[in-house]
């Protein structure tokens, strides 16, 4: 079994649950020293989607990524699994 060292924290505003209908882009917050191909990486694994981009945000210490996922897999089916919808 393989160990994940990215922890993710699903976001739930508004704004967050408004990308994941308009953009299929699900919001995470992650600690500041992950880069973007671990959050990448982990995504993938953890959540079996493909991730077509991931952009980053740091807001008051707090680094909030931005996971598009590939059109074929819908962010929001992923989100009812995870519980944000």
């Amino acid at each position: 079994m393989k160990t994940i060292g990215v922890q993710l924290k699903p976001i739930t505003t508004e704004k967050a649950v408004m990308l994941i209908e308009k953009d299929n882009v699900i919001t995470f917050t992650v600690s500041p020293k992950f880069s973007k191909d671990e959050v990448k990486k982990t995504v993938e694994e953890l959540f079996e989607v493909k991730v077509e981009k991931v952009r980053t945000s740091i807001r008051n210490n707090k680094k909030y990524t931005y996971v598009k996922l590939k059109k074929e897999f819908p962010a929001i089916d992923l989100a009812t699994k995870i519980g944000i919808i």
